[in-house]
């Protein structure tokens, strides 16, 4: 298989690193906007014919066909911003390739309602394109990271394998990871973060359908296993709440909540209050600039904490439904130590984590395992191929009853 991988952020070199080590990979093309960081991240893989690098804006499309075709790729991956998703989608459409990404189109929430209506829903702007790449007999695979991701093919094992009815899926994310040295850092790129958080987050209830809650809500104290212990977790817009009623049938509730710890949450709520989580630019002297961009230029990097950071981050679904005619109730999870990560491939735990899954995902769709047209979340596939490849990956799950 032959990539092209767009972004080489903290995920993006988790990825390339990930395939490395794999016989499929024949060549994967390294694509962005920052050429020092292309250079970093090619000498660290050390084989610059296998991973030869191209500086390309992501949001231009007509940039990205013609690498995608001088490279002749199966397979173009997208590590940037959803917000750029149906401009790099087009492109992969138009050079005739396996298109990629790890999180789907952004929300708008609802204009007079948000907290209590959901507006355009997490990827709707995509699967809108579903009959487009179906006729072309092409497949774009979205929402293949960790959460979501990994967290689509977990429910849909657990509904295949582990229940005969599934009620409830709640997907908890969480961990005890600490920074050392900064008073404020994320694990993960603060744009995401910050859409994440700040939107209304979604339920789903068979009774009620989708509906909206104040951010932050339903706050909990959620216990992780391998010795992370109780975390608070808070509800969060995520793409799970639109892909889980979608495809696992008779689902009758479904949540997605997300470890974000008090300081955490306090600074978003500021950013918010005083207008820095705005992607609209303004005016600063000479020059526009996007508030939240200048959020992202002040923030740590996630790409270069490994070192600075200690713990563990577990990302898991809590199911509830009914096995041999008796109520049932797991967790299946996967957790990633920040030390094992950082020793084996120099990332930190959570850019890791979400980078094994869509590597996967790329082994199947090379092998035949997975294929199909159309706009598809990973759920649409069979789990099987997926979970025998994650102790090969050293991608290990696990699976309690509770």
């Amino acid at each position: 298989m032959k990539v092209l991988l767009l972004g080489v952020g903290a995920v993006g070199e988790g990825i390339a690193k990930v395939a490395r080590g794999r016989l499929w990979l024949e060549k994967m093309v390294l694509a962005d906007s920052q050429l020092h960081r292309l250079r970093s991240v090619q000498q660290k893989l050390g084989n610059p014919k296998r991973f030869p690098i191209a500086v390309v804006n992501a949001s231009d499309t007509k940039a990205i066909r013609k690498l995608a075709i001088e490279h002749d790729v199966d397979l173009i991956m997208n590590a940037v911003t959803p917000y750029l998703n149906i401009q790099i989608m087009e492109a992969a459409l138009k050079a005739g390739t396996i298109y990629m990404d790890m999180a789907m189109t952004p929300t708008l929430p609802h204009p007079t309602d948000p907290h209590h209506k959901v507006g355009q829903p997490l990827g709707k702007a995509q699967f809108e394109e579903h009959r487009k790449w179906k006729k072309k007999g092409l497949l774009a695979l979205v929402g293949m990271g960790m959460d979501p991701g990994v967290s689509g093919v977990f429910a849909r094992y657990a509904e295949k394998h582990l229940f005969d009815r599934v009620d409830e899926i709640h997907v908890k994310d969480g961990g005890n990871l600490t920074i050392e040295g900064y008073a404020f850092a994320p694990t993960f790129s603060i744009w995401t973060t910050i859409e994440e958080c700040l939107n209304p987050p979604v339920v789903f209830s068979s009774r009620k359908g989708h509906f909206t809650t104040e951010p932050f809500s339903d706050p909990e104290a959620f216990d992780f296993p391998d010795g992370i212990g109780p975390q608070n977790l808070v509800n969060v817009e995520h793409e799970e709440l639109v892909t889980f009623p979608k495809y696992l049938k008779g689902v009758k509730r479904v949540s997605f909540k997300l470890g974000l710890g008090d300081q955490f949450m306090d600074v978003l709520k500021t950013l918010h209050l005083i207008g820095l989580d705005s992607i609209d630019p303004v005016r600063v002297g000479n020059v526009e600039v996007s508030p939240r961009d200048v959020v992202a230029a002040v923030t740590p990097n996630p790409a270069m904490l490994a070192d600075s950071m200690t713990g563990k981050a577990c990302v898991g679904l809590l199911i509830k439904g009914r096995h041999n005619r008796k109520p049932r109730e797991v967790f299946i999870y996967q957790t990633t130590d920040n030390a094992d990560s950082r020793k084996k491939y120099g990332l930190q735990a959570v850019a890791l984590q979400t980078a094994v899954g869509p590597v996967i995902a790329m082994d199947l769709l090379n092998s035949g395992a997975w294929k199909g047209a159309g706009v598809l979340p990973p759920e649409a596939f069979d789990p099987d191929p997926f979970m025998a490849l994650m102790d090969t990956y050293q991608f290990t799950y696990d699976i309690q009853d509770r």
